[in-house]
């Protein structure tokens, strides 16, 4: 009988112990977290926003001037998919902004070719002195969200053309019998575009 009363004396005071030393570590001061460079490493979607989810009421930063993205074309050809963002530019020239994974990201900046004579079909065309070829053509099927002129979905056909030092000349047409709309385009770096992500709500 003393045996029993004796272990579990042992017994209760390995219990208390352990819950005396648990409960003072909860008191004991942790160390203070090191500082952390918040760009060392950083994910340039984090920085930048994500150009693959551009979408209407989004703001773009380029060149230091601020857009907002009025609305967007999402185009598809079979299993290939890329957007077109309609940019408000405030000064009634059409600008436009594509973003394509191909499989690398590659963003392009569009403005409209008003009054001229250009058309798709030649190997090779010269506009302002620049000779530009032909690259790829096609038809695509598009959705239409928020403001871009066009109906909800539709068809485009285009005829895309390479100039040098990333530029390009682009012929669309919205419907199988349209006029070829005619579109100059720069390639832009990814660190030259900010994006901000407006609320889902």
């Amino acid at each position: 009988m003393e045996l029993v009363v004796l272990l579990l004396i042992i017994a209760a005071a390995v219990v208390g112990w352990w819950l005396w030393r648990k409960n003072s570590r909860k008191n004991e001061p942790r160390p203070a977290p090191a500082p952390v460079d918040p760009f060392a490493d950083a994910d340039t979607d984090v920085l930048r926003g994500d150009p693959m989810r551009l979408k209407a009421a989004d703001l773009v930063e380029l060149y230091g001037k601020t857009l907002a993205v009025r609305g967007t074309l999402r185009l598809s050809e079979g299993d290939y998919h890329w957007s077109e963002h309609f940019l408000d530019t405030g000064t009634g020239v059409k600008r436009w902004l594509s973003v394509e994974a191909d499989p690398d990201l590659e963003l392009v900046l569009w403005e409209e070719i008003a009054d001229t004579e250009l058309q798709p079909g030649p190997r090779e065309l010269s506009h302002e002195g620049v000779s530009f070829k032909s690259n790829e053509k096609g038809k695509a099927r598009y959705v239409s969200e928020a403001t871009t002129g066009l109906a909800p979905t539709g068809t485009l056909r285009y005829h895309d053309y390479e100039g040098p030092n990333g530029q390009k000349l682009s012929f669309e047409a919205f419907g199988d019998d349209a006029k070829w709309e005619v579109a100059k385009g720069l390639t832009l770096d990814r660190n030259q575009v900010t994006i901000y992500h407006q609320s889902e709500a």
